[in-house]
């Protein structure tokens, strides 16, 4: 089993929306939770700089762990 965090983004298909895996936090979600990009490397956090949006359930995830 990994231990590894899975930051979660939302898909749309016509009405409906999914959650499926994203390719690494957002830099709104890493600063509402603390965290720098350089912080977060360092601890194998996954980020990706293209991502605009923040969902909190991934605020929560870096929450935790941060703790």
């Amino acid at each position: 089993m990994s231990n590894r965090i899975v930051p979660l983004a939302k898909r749309r298909r016509g009405i409906v929306s999914f959650w499926r895996p994203a390719r690494g936090f957002s830099l709104g979600e890493l600063k509402e939770a603390g965290l720098t990009i350089a912080e977060a490397r360092r601890l194998g956090i996954p980020v990706d700089t293209r991502r605009k949006s923040k969902h909190e359930e991934n605020v929560k995830r870096l929450k935790e762990l941060k703790s």
